[in-house]
């Protein structure tokens, strides 16, 4: 008998991450749950996930610590399952001035944001069978010109480059592709007078549900014709 299949999804405690975390689930899959400071949000989604009858287990790892992704990645080896899936929806999103943003602060957000990715694509293929899928989580602000928070938007865009450079090296045998959603929940420090402000420019006039973002993950899952694509989910922003 196969074993059930596997998920990977980093920063699955909360916001997006756990949305496809819980998207995965309802496919039947099991889910690796990365989380790195969010315990009591990572315990309760693999409550929520576990509720579904999949199996659900927690990994807390900082993930920019070379040491750490790989500790987490060994993981893989022990547990009864075989990976289908793996989701990079880790990343961080920092206001900076870009002309004056400190070379520490660049390398944190690309260390997450674009290293991290491609570490744990190299990790996961080797132990994917084919039909195996990875998806990174984009942003429509890879093609935005957002001054304010640079590191952020040129790490996103490289990590859409990134994912065409996999998808033409891994296949036939394993799909990549990105998913890039526009306002979906604002982010910290956003206030809410200006997060109307933000949705009144969008053609739609509203953020994308969590459902809508979860969808493109399960278009993803079931057409297998497509690879080194960015599916994008914002609401007209990209068009403004």
């Amino acid at each position: 008998m196969d074993r059930q299949p596997l998920a990977i999804v980093t920063g699955a405690a909360h916001r997006l991450g756990k949305t496809f975390a819980l998207a995965l689930a309802r496919r039947g899959y099991a889910i690796l749950l990365h989380y790195y400071h969010a315990t009591e949000e990572a315990s309760a989604t693999a409550d929520e996930i576990s509720a579904l009858g999949v199996p659900a287990y927690l990994a807390q790892a900082d993930l920019t610590d070379n040491a750490n992704l790989l500790s987490f990645i060994s993981t893989l080896d022990s547990l009864p399952h075989h990976l289908n899936v793996l989701v990079n929806s880790a990343s961080v999103m920092q206001r900076n001035d870009i002309r004056y943003i400190s070379a520490a602060d660049w390398d944190a957000t690309f260390a997450l944001n674009l290293r991290v990715p491609i570490l744990l694509a190299q990790q996961a293929a080797k132990r994917m069978m084919e039909g195996g899928l990875i998806v990174n989580i984009t942003d429509v602000g890879a093609h935005k010109l957002w001054t304010g928070y640079p590191a952020y938007a040129v790490s996103k865009s490289s990590l859409e480059t990134l994912t065409r450079c996999l998808a033409k090296a891994y296949a036939p045998c394993i799909r990549v592709n990105a998913i890039a959603p526009g306002l979906v929940l604002p982010s910290e420090g956003v206030t809410p007078e200006e997060w109307e402000k933000l949705l009144e420019r969008l053609p739609l006039k509203r953020p994308a549900s969590l459902d809508e973002v979860a969808s493109a993950l399960t278009f993803l899952l079931d057409n297998h014709s497509i690879t080194g694509q960015t599916i994008v989910v914002d609401g007209g922003y990209s068009l403004i």
